[in-house]
């Protein structure tokens, strides 16, 4: 499946957040538990080089808890701290701020001794849309001082929230990258709710979802769809779930887009259990 989403505000979001860059000692940047790698906008390496990096892999409670720890293993492995959240989660809010601290350990000690005591840690949250970046930054600071929502491009402009005398938060809009080099990357996307969902085909985005949940979590999909058949045609999986699940049209046919936005749902509200889409190359 081929998708390509790169829209013309999120040319002018970059620029605005390669300026930004130079105001910050720390980029914390948010990934999708289910599909790290494909959630890695490419181009934070290069805009947050020189900078201290945080990678929090968020909505890890909708992701598989084994892989979860692999690649948190796998991000250490190559010098980035990370943490597996729920940013929904009141008790992620001590891990990350003690995560902040000790990972900008260097600059604090550098500051006191120069005898600068009270400078925060400044620090951005970037990510692509939907990676519950707004939602993170909330919980954080205890209140509504972003917006959320449950669809890509919610946050619009950047904007400065004071978590503590420790800590400043800059909350960046979701950007993405111009093309997906990789097919897989954009499915992925897709499957999350990253890309607008107007320019998926819905029935073909379900359908592949199906295939890749079958070649990987079969027991999850006959547990929510039972007397599903599983099968190597998504297609006509998603015929069969039309009709154990009442999606009918008049006549009896079976009504595969109503379907296919159950099963997504399902998928992105973790109705279907703890899904990875990646896992780390060993």
């Amino acid at each position: 499946m081929q998708i390509q989403w790169y829209p013309g505000h999120m040319t002018k979001a970059r620029r605005a957040m390669q300026e930004d860059m130079k105001l910050i000692d720390l980029c914390i940047e948010l990934l999708d538990a289910r599909a790290p790698l494909s959630s890695r906008n490419p181009d934070i390496d290069t805009l947050a080089r020189g900078k201290y990096r945080l990678v929090i892999l968020n909505k890890a409670d909708l992701a598989d808890e084994a892989v979860n720890r692999s690649w948190k293993a796998w991000f250490e492995d190559r010098h980035i701290p990370c943490l597996a959240i729920d940013a929904r989660s009141k008790g992620a809010v001590k891990a990350i701020q003690t995560a902040v601290m000790d990972t900008c350990s260097e600059k604090l000690e550098r500051d006191r001794k120069r005898g600068i005591l009270n400078r925060p840690v400044r620090a951005m949250v970037a990510g692509i849309p939907n990676v519950g970046k707004s939602t993170f930054i909330n919980s954080l600071s205890g209140k509504a001082a972003a917006k959320t929502g449950n669809k890509p491009g919610v946050t619009k402009g950047n904007q400065w929230i004071r978590l503590n005398k420790q800590i400043e938060l800059l909350d960046t809009p979701g950007i993405l990258w111009p093309k997906f080099d990789d097919e897989t990357v954009g499915t992925h996307l897709a499957f999350i709710g990253s890309v607008n969902d107007m320019i998926v085909n819905r029935e073909e985005l379900a359908s592949e979802l199906l295939v890749v949940l079958k070649d990987n979590y079969p027991e999850a999909l006959s547990a929510r769809y039972e007397g599903l058949e599983l099968m190597d045609n998504g297609s006509l999986m998603l015929e069969q779930i039309a009709r154990i699940r009442s999606c009918l049209k008049k006549g009896g046919e079976a009504d595969t887009d109503r379907a296919s936005g159950l099963i997504i749902d399902d998928f992105r509200s973790g109705r279907l259990g703890r899904i990875s889409l990646e896992k780390p190359e060993k």
